[in-house]
């Protein structure tokens, strides 16, 4: 099964979010991940959904449908920037601390806790190198653990939105500058 990387920009609006899932739970598509934050534009929140389907096609043009949503992308074959972050607690003892302490170091993760039998580190990257961490620190034992879901946005497109938004505003000086 395919995972689909899903974007939509919809209005900060009780129960959008809630309309919009219910598309996917409707058509019996499993949600891998669901991240949800504000924009640079007030009233407006992005969505970013990975499903697992082979088509997402149907599900796109149903979520243009919902009155608070303004946009929606399927970006899975977009060149992207995609991040997650994890919360780790890991057993940690006065014997294995360097150790953990290094590994965190080559991840380019951040140890965020300490306590007397366990460390907890903050790792951010490419969901790839998230899970490769998190399989890292199996071995001295994952007390609890928290992921965020997947954000994208498509490579060299903002620049592009920021100009058109200014240009349509009527702000031609704003549009020149967001393209430089």
């Amino acid at each position: 099964m395919c995972k689909h990387t899903i974007v939509a920009l919809m209005e900060d609006q009780p129960g959008a979010l809630s309309r919009a899932v219910n598309l996917f739970r409707r058509r019996g598509y499993n949600i891998a991940s669901l991240s949800v934050g504000h924009t640079e534009t007030p009233n407006v929140s992005r969505m970013t959904v990975v499903v697992e389907s082979e088509d997402v096609e149907q599900v796109v043009k149903q979520l243009y449908r919902l009155i608070d949503v303004i946009k929606v992308s399927d970006v899975t074959e977009d060149p992207t920037v995609d991040r997650e972050m994890a919360l780790v607690k890991v057993q940690a003892g006065s014997k294995n601390r360097a150790e953990i302490a290094t590994l965190a170091e080559i991840f380019d993760a951040k140890i965020v806790d300490v306590a007397a039998n366990s460390m907890i580190i903050e790792m951010t990257g490419t969901p790839s190198k998230v899970e490769n961490f998190i399989e890292v620190l199996r071995p001295f034992g994952i007390k609890e653990m928290m992921r965020t879901g997947r954000i994208a946005m498509v490579r060299g497109a903002h620049a592009h939105r920021a100009a058109q938004y200014a240009e349509s505003n009527g702000h031609a000086d704003e549009a020149v500058a967001a393209l430089n």
